[in-house]
């Protein structure tokens, strides 16, 4: 359910972006997002990303937004800075890890409400490939599609959101949850060339 949200030359601007804010970091650069005008058109519309470190295909890092509070260029560069220094799983980036680690950017389409009657109902909805945000007041979490490469069983992939929350798998039968699904652009350097 990949759905590609921009062309090559926004995604080849945006990984610049996600990579240039951590390198600036690490060398004591600017911190400041690129200016808008210097970028595609597209990258200063509202939009929301995830961006992720992985090192030897292992996680090190990954934050993002859910729904769109800024241009998409700052985003992801406040989103890149975050995932390198302010994971609260992963001490902050060194300078000697940067070599060897591969920078995601994903881009997420707008999320829209999963309706359900019943948890065999959501099960039989859910698909690999759609993230999932799961709502209730006491507790929210989000999975990207690309979580299904790690839990490709839909049981097991809600169980686990559910826990990523703070809450038990019970939630999904509880009114008060509310579920909604969306879509990502997701590429590295690799996919670009």
């Amino acid at each position: 359910m990949k759905e590609d949200l921009l062309n090559h030359e926004e995604k080849r601007a945006l990984l610049d972006v996600a990579e240039s804010a951590i390198e600036n970091a690490l060398n004591g650069g600017p911190l400041a997002p690129p200016p808008l005008a210097d970028l595609p058109r597209r990258l200063a519309q509202p939009g929301a990303s995830f961006v992720t470190l992985t090192q030897g295909g292992r996680l090190r890092g990954c934050i993002g937004s859910l729904e769109p509070q800024r241009p998409l260029a700052e985003d992801t560069h406040h989103n890149a800075l975050a995932a390198a220094f302010r994971d609260p799983r992963f001490p902050p980036l060194s300078p000697s890890e940067w070599p060897g680690t591969e920078v995601e950017v994903s881009v997420l389409s707008p999320p829209k409400p999963l309706l359900y009657e019943n948890l065999d109902d959501l099960l039989r909805k859910l698909a690999p490939g759609m993230g999932l945000v799961l709502e209730h007041p006491r507790g929210r979490a989000t999975y990207l599609p690309q979580v299904w490469e790690q839990l490709p069983d839909p049981e097991l992939f809600l169980t686990s959101l559910a826990r990523k929350a703070g809450l038990s798998p019970a939630v999904y039968t509880d009114p008060a949850t509310r579920l909604l699904h969306y879509t990502v652009d997701k590429f590295t350097h690799d996919d670009l060339t």
